[in-house]
């Protein structure tokens, strides 16, 4: 037996080590393993698989809109013979309509576009909302002119702000809530489908496809504006929910956008943008660079991110048109909560030469 692993009676007292019989090679061994296991987790951390994010670009509300989400849907892999005899819920934003300003909400010509491919698909479909600053639904639906594509489509619609609801366990707890009441309609659907207003928002920078699940919980639970939700951290809620619809697609409609003080009170900004994508994050991360955002200091997309979902550019695989090619900088309220979001500037040469003198007579003096 070698002599590095016997175990000696007097040292057992004082080394933890040799009290259960463990040698020195033993001990050494294990480290090094553990040494790898951490280097290799943090190696497959780096190389987290890519989410496909599609971006089509010229869009027009009067174009062919059905042909774009077909051609967005083939190009990440799905045909519509996999929607046949799905039950899909469309879910636009209403969140508060005004025929002054319809970039507040989700155009209905998008919407009928959605309906009518997931429709020649063999699907069930079924356009559902819970808006989030008025209590009439049926008003919202023909200020916004979903209503003209619920009667012209007959599709069916369902108020979410008054549904039965099922729980839903909060699986990620980011938020202290224990979990939701979500609507029958939501939980029973085979894929959600989440179509926002691309447009700012005045407490976390930007409001798209996650945020827009606010309005898949009733106001009867919630309240108007869902303020339940926003005392329990509106980024920290945005993430648990999205996290609770299991199946779920989103389609931007980014075509006329909104900046400023968004999501309500902004001016309309013309982009011609349809995203289309499964992974919701990757989704509002690439919107986020579409609008000049750092998308990684979005609240929820920050919260999104340590949860292991793909935010970093470098995690998404673009489809279709790249962000960079369209990128246009939306106008935010100069509130101090929100002017971490832009990229910092570039330093100019003398900023940098300055800086490294600085560093390196700082280091002559250490």
């Amino acid at each position: 037996m070698s002599r590095s692993c016997i175990v000696r009676q007097k040292r057992s007292v004082h080394h933890p080590t040799a009290r259960h019989g463990v040698c020195r090679r033993e001990l050494l061994a294990a480290l090094i393993a553990g040494g790898l296991a951490l280097v290799a987790g943090r190696f497959a951390a780096n190389r987290k698989p890519k989410a496909s994010v599609f971006l089509a670009t010229g869009q027009s509300y009067d174009g062919r809109l059905t042909r774009t989400i077909d051609e967005a849907l083939r190009e990440l892999g799905w045909t519509p013979a996999q929607f046949r005899g799905k039950r899909v819920l469309v879910k636009p934003n209403l969140v508060e309509p005004s025929p002054e300003a319809p970039h507040i909400t989700t155009h209905p010509a998008l919407v009928a576009a959605a309906v009518e491919y997931f429709r020649a698909a063999g699907a069930s479909v079924l356009i559902g909302e819970a808006p989030g600053h008025v209590r009439d639904t049926e008003m919202a639906l023909e200020i916004s002119g979903i209503g003209d594509v619920v009667r012209q489509e007959r599709v069916p619609f369902a108020d979410l702000n008054y549904a039965a609801t099922v729980w839903l366990k909060n699986r990620t707890r980011a938020s202290r809530l224990a979990g939701f009441y979500v609507p029958e309609e939501v939980a029973g659907a085979d894929v959600v489908v989440s179509m926002p207003k691309l447009k700012t928002h005045h407490w976390v920078g930007m409001t798209a496809s996650m945020k827009n699940f606010y309005g898949i919980l009733p106001g009867i639970r919630y309240g108007w504006p869902k303020n339940v939700l926003h005392y329990a951290g509106i980024p920290q809620t945005v993430f648990d929910i999205a996290s609770a619809v299991p199946a779920k697609l989103a389609i931007v409609d980014a075509i006329q956008c909104m900046e400023g003080d968004g999501p309500i009170m902004g001016t309309a900004k013309p982009l011609g943008a349809v995203l289309v994508g499964w992974e919701l994050a990757a989704v509002d991360a690439t919107a986020a660079r579409l609008m000049g955002l750092r998308a990684e200091r979005i609240p929820y997309l920050t919260i999104a991110r340590r949860y292991g979902h793909p935010v970093d550019d470098r995690h998404i695989s673009q489809r279709g048109a790249r962000w960079q090619e369209i990128a246009s900088r939306f106008e935010l309220p100069d509130y101090p909560h929100l002017r971490h979001l832009r990229p910092e500037p570039p330093q100019d040469d003398s900023r940098k030469q300055r800086s490294f003198a600085r560093s390196r007579c700082d280091g002559r003096q250490l």
